[in-house]
């Protein structure tokens, strides 16, 4: 067993498996994105932490998504564009289990921060006059660190169980990054129990919260509803619409990729779910923030003047 597990010292990841052609097209295209996505997320923690005014929970809350949307790229992207230049570079397998930590750790926090998020729209909304006092600092830190370290913990028991497998070869994975079920379809050994862990820890992080957030919300939609003045009608609605339509692209792309029954998905149909989830969802998170939070705007242009 232990001859087995040295085997196997480096993967080769397959990518796209496109024309070199249009690996050059999507190499310039990608990097464009990877790009705007680090500026966009930059901008969005500049403006929290110059502007005075948006030193509150939800801001602090928003500059640890942002965050981590840039560590989740940084981790996923620069080696998809290396990979579109050189399809026969190989990553190492020690470099190739800790993209996969690092993959499911920005992604599980993700998750958490999202339910942390709707619970504090749900308390500045319907209970506002508590708020400071339900939303407090050591609260709103709590609640981030929780996240953050539950996330790391649950990632490092995926990865822990997959450390425990065989790879005896082949060493070709069928994606553009190390995602946690395509390596373990190279391993050589019975994967049962990491699929459960995974299919369980799914439920724990994405329906569970998913379950959260929609309650949350249906709370403050009949909230928002009841709210007489007009202009305090319409700033609910923009800050928590914005939320909403991140937690909708993540929360929907993850369960297809993860929950979904995988014969109705292909995996070319699948990488492309995966491209959205750790390229497009951080890039366009900080476009709906911006382009529909007044308050964001606003401390833009401010910045700008």
């Amino acid at each position: 067993m232990e001859e087995n597990q040295t085997m196997v010292t480096e993967f080769i990841l397959l990518g796209f498996g496109l024309d070199p052609r249009i690996h050059k097209f999507l190499f310039g295209l990608f990097s464009l994105f990877y790009i705007f996505t680090l500026l966009g997320n930059g901008v969005i923690l500049g403006l929290i932490s110059l502007d005075s005014r948006l030193h509150t929970p939800m801001y602090f809350l928003l500059s640890n998504l942002a965050i981590v949307d840039i560590a989740y790229a940084c981790n996923t992207v620069p080696q998809m564009l290396v990979n579109l230049l050189n399809p026969t570079k190989p990553i190492s397998f020690a470099g190739c289990l800790t993209q996969t930590y690092l993959y499911l750790t920005f992604g599980l926090t993700e998750c958490l921060l999202l339910v942390v998020m709707s619970y504090d729209r749900y308390v500045a909304i319907c209970k506002p006059l508590r708020y400071s006092v339900i939303m407090s600092w050591r609260v709103c830190f709590t609640l981030a660190a929780t996240s953050w370290t539950c996330a790391s913990l649950l990632a490092l028991v995926n990865v822990a169980l997959l450390l425990r497998l065989p790879f005896c070869g082949p060493h070709e994975i069928n994606h553009f990054f190390c995602e946690i079920l395509s390596v373990l379809k190279l391993a050589c050994a019975d994967t049962r129990l990491d699929q459960r862990f995974i299919f369980a820890a799914c439920v724990f992080v994405l329906v569970g919260p998913l379950c959260l957030v929609l309650v949350s919300y249906t709370r403050i939609l009949s909230a928002i509803l009841s709210i007489q003045f007009g202009e305090g009608r319409r700033k609910a609605f923009s800050t928590c619409s914005s939320h909403l339509c991140v937690v909708g692209l993540f929360f929907g792309s993850a369960i297809i990729m993860y929950m979904a029954p995988k014969s109705h998905h292909p995996e070319e149909q699948l990488k492309i779910l995966f491209l959205f989830y750790s390229l497009f969802n951080p890039m366009l998170n900080p476009l709906i923030y911006s382009l529909r939070n007044a308050e964001v705007k606003g401390a833009l242009r401010r910045a700008l003047c």
